[in-house]
């Protein structure tokens, strides 16, 4: 199993991104942490991330609400776990704020929530960052169902819309 930071990647139950960008890490954690840039590149287009409330401390709120191109929402409340600036941000979908328990999910964009915690690492890279998220979930099913609804290819999509939202900052 591969280590990230202080997590050990497990490939059934985890889904790494892992790339290096060319703009500075304060760009990227700028982009991750404030609600008005991450709202211009967090969802793929032709979606939309319509509204984002962040509330930066461990158990506050990471909430973000994702608009079809059809104009339905899919709201995504989270919890806050963990903020090491510039560094290292993490949030869970199976926590609301203040660490209560939610149920079920509301960050699926079918039938079944997915649970998973979600964990950005940001390191100097040359000029550029090195950038690493790991969803983590809690049971293979949900991580193989999470990799079916396109993890890569939407994540992936997301950085990319990241690096050209920070260079136009």
């Amino acid at each position: 199993m591969t280590r990230l930071g202080t997590h050990v990647v497990d490939p059934t139950r985890d889904l790494v991104l892992e790339r290096i960008v060319d703009v500075p890490p304060v760009l990227v954690w700028k982009a991750w942490t404030t609600p008005e840039i991450l709202m211009k590149w967090f969802t793929p287009v032709p979606w939309s991330t319509v509204a984002c409330e962040l509330d930066l401390r461990p158990g506050g709120i990471f909430s973000t609400v994702m608009r079809s191109p059809e104009g339905q929402d899919f709201p995504n409340l989270g919890c806050v776990l963990e903020v090491v600036d510039g560094a290292r941000f993490a949030w869970t979908s199976a926590l609301g704020p203040g660490f209560r328990p939610q149920g079920a999910a509301t960050t699926s964009l079918d039938d079944g929530a997915i649970d998973f915690t979600a964990v950005i690492s940001i390191e100097p890279h040359g000029s550029g960052t090195k950038y690493t998220a790991v969803a983590i979930h809690g049971r293979e099913d949900a991580c193989r169902k999470h990799k079916a609804m396109g993890f890569h290819d939407g994540w992936g999509t997301a950085l990319t819309q990241l690096v050209a939202v920070v260079k136009g900052l």
